[in-house]
């Protein structure tokens, strides 16, 4: 199969993917927090993790229990578990990493039967008392699990879990790198595809699919590409509109700092350490530019330039995430750093409720013809 026909053939609706491994006979775990939960734990006990990323389309009976001005991926998360559409979960994990989401872990708590699992972080993460008071969290998260599975989670596999998503990080990041230089064949919708089907595979199966992918990549030559090259960044860029306007108006995604794409698989798990917890929470320690991960230094926007001048990209499309208060304190830092170092950026507002794309498809087109 062509490397198009193999991201095509990828499924990205989460609803069926636990629907698949229920039907399997298998636990599936809900995350509502991706790239800094540590899933290997989950993954060890046997479960699936698959990722939700709420729904596209207005909110529903969410309404009763948040403000008008929440962000939409929280609103109509809680309208899927409102509907029943979730029942089949046998947890939800939610954390605290910012105002939206405490609020939402209550609501669920409140509303909802499937059980809430949360995980209250300590974001002065890089201190020792920060990585014991994480790891002492991790080791929480693991004794709910551990009940859920009717089993102990042995550290052996948890050791196991962690070879295997650093093995899958490796390989998402070396298809980040692939479609960069494939920008004609690896458009930005096919290129979200490969991304977005990692939230609703366990990681095993979808590692495979990824290396088929970066096979079929490797084979075929380097293209050239006269469009205009991007880096993106944001919390989410799964907008099927958006990323047509993108393909419209010639734009090549070289590269991204985006939560729901690359921004999650740069940051590797120590192996082997006889201290599998512990290790996880190192992790969290290391991360750099995640906008829900406190960041005394400010190094997102620094990061973003890195990867324009790495890949001799144009310019910068910040997908903001309306209502993220989050992405809404780090988009002023990032405009300032970007500006300093001469790099052109356009600010585009999402929301899954978003039903008119023509001021995003104005503001791109002018973006195109600056850049």
């Amino acid at each position: 199969m062509s490397a198009v026909d193999l991201i095509q053939s990828l499924e990205i609706d989460a609803l069926k993917g636990i629907d698949r491994y229920v039907n399997e006979g298998k636990k599936v775990i809900g995350i509502s927090a991706p790239g800094v939960v540590p899933e290997e734990i989950i993954h060890a006990a046997g479960m699936v993790p698959v990722t939700i990323w709420g729904a596209k389309g207005e909110v529903g009976p969410s309404k009763e229990y948040f403000p008008a001005f929440y962000a939409s991926v929280i609103l109509r998360t809680m309208d899927l578990g409102l509907e029943g559409k979730l029942d089949k979960l046998s947890g939800m994990v939610i954390t605290n990493l910012s105002d939206g989401l405490k609020g939402f872990s209550q609501n669920w708590k409140r509303a909802i039967d499937v059980p809430m699992l949360y995980i209250p972080y300590g974001q002065n993460r890089k201190i020792e008392a920060g990585i014991e008071f994480n790891e002492k969290q991790f080791l929480h998260l693991k004794d709910a699990l551990e009940e859920i599975a009717g089993e102990k989670i042995a550290d052996e596999k948890i050791e196991e879990a962690i070879v295997l998503y650093n093995e899958h990080r490796k390989a998402m990041l070396e298809f980040n790198e692939l479609a960069a230089k494939h920008l004609n064949t690896v458009t930005p919708l096919l290129r979200n595809r490969v991304f977005a089907s990692a939230y609703v595979y366990a990681k095993d199966e979808h590692l495979e699919k990824v290396k088929e992918i970066n096979e079929a990549l490797r084979a075929m030559p380097e293209e050239e590409f006269k469009g205009k090259k991007i880096v993106t960044t944001g919390i989410i860029a799964n907008s099927e509109d958006i990323l047509k306007i993108f393909e419209e108006f010639g734009f090549g995604i070289v590269d991204d700092n985006v939560l729901h794409e690359s921004t999650q698989y740069e940051t590797m798990a120590e192996e082997k350490t006889g201290k599998p917890v512990r290790a996880l929470a190192e992790v969290f320690a290391n991360i750099e530019g995640n906008t829900f991960v406190f960041d005394e230094k400010k190094l997102r926007g620094s990061i973003i330039a890195d990867k324009v001048k790495k890949h001799g990209a144009n310019g910068v499309v910040y997908l903001l995430t309306k209502f993220s208060d989050t992405d809404e304190f780090d988009f002023p830092i990032i405009r300032k750093d970007l500006q300093a170092a001469g790099i052109p950026m356009n600010m585009i507002e999402v929301d899954q409720q978003m039903v008119s794309f023509e001021q995003a498809k104005t503001a791109l087109q002018a973006f195109a013809d600056i850049i």
